[in-house]
């Protein structure tokens, strides 16, 4: 079985530890310049209890050639049509930064169609009512690569390579655009449990804005911190995969009283 492999033969979806027996699936929703690759280490750590759906945005690896989205109510909706075949289970959401605006216009989305998600996990990304502008996708190639390096989460070696830099430079400015670009706009509220994870020193949220997410749920809310940045799910990868699996054990085991 392949990271391909899918009800749907969606280009959307990598499945990188197949789980075919879970009683949940977790849908990954990468960040801003991010890929599905990114979550690997994750599916493979919490199958074979949790089946594992990351995310490909289109316009990179291998759907370099599709077509980039700017606009973050387009790339829900397309992502929720490709989502439905996989909702034949309890469904989960996990997303860092741009992923995580995504993963809560996806939950709003599926909520709308009956098909509430178990929980929703947003990672490092204040609550869509109190959003600011963070990025620029109008800067000049030398600073948005400077910015995106101060951020950290990509490997280092790859602004070694004119090549890959080149490939990369176009698909962060799209996702920049989406998230600049994205408004709250006032709707009713999730029924689905939220969970926030953030590092203590994420220059890009603050306590006070994350812990709003708790207005956008009539669900149970909770907040857990890790030391680190942005991108502090790298280093503390044991740590978040414990919060998540203990999280979705919970809800599942909730389900089966």
């Amino acid at each position: 079985m392949t990271a391909f492999d899918s009800p749907a033969d969606s280009p959307w979806i990598r499945r990188y530890a197949p789980a075919p027996d879970a009683s949940v699936r977790l849908v990954c929703l990468p960040h801003a310049g991010g890929s599905a690759a990114f979550y690997t280490k994750l599916a493979r750590a919490l199958g074979p209890d949790v089946d594992t759906l990351a995310v490909q945005y289109p316009g990179r690896l291998d759907r370099r050639h599709d077509p980039l989205i700017k606009d973050m109510a387009e790339l829900a909706d397309r992502l929720v049509a490709e989502l439905v075949p996989w909702t034949d289970r309890g469904i989960a959401l996990f997303g860092h930064s741009l992923g995580a605006v995504l993963g809560f216009e996806v939950a709003r989305r599926l909520e709308a169609m009956g098909r509430t998600p178990l929980t929703l996990f947003v990672s490092g990304r204040n609550a869509p009512s109190r959003h600011r502008r963070e990025f620029s996708h109008r800067l000049d190639d030398k600073a948005l690569i400077e910015q995106v390096k101060a951020l950290g989460g990509t490997d280092p070696r790859v602004f070694e390579h004119e090549e890959l830099v080149q490939l990369a430079l176009p698909v962060i400015r799209a996702d920049y655009e989406a998230v600049d670009g994205y408004r709250y706009e006032p709707g009713p509220l999730l029924s689905c449990p939220v969970t926030v994870l953030n590092g203590t020193d994420d220059p890009k949220v603050s306590p006070e804005d994350t812990d709003a997410w708790r207005e956008h749920t009539t669900g149970d809310f909770d907040s857990v911190v890790f030391p680190g940045r942005h991108f502090y799910l790298v280093d503390r990868h044991a740590e978040v995969t414990d919060a998540i699996t203990r999280r979705l054990a919970d809800l599942t085991s909730k389900q089966r009283i």
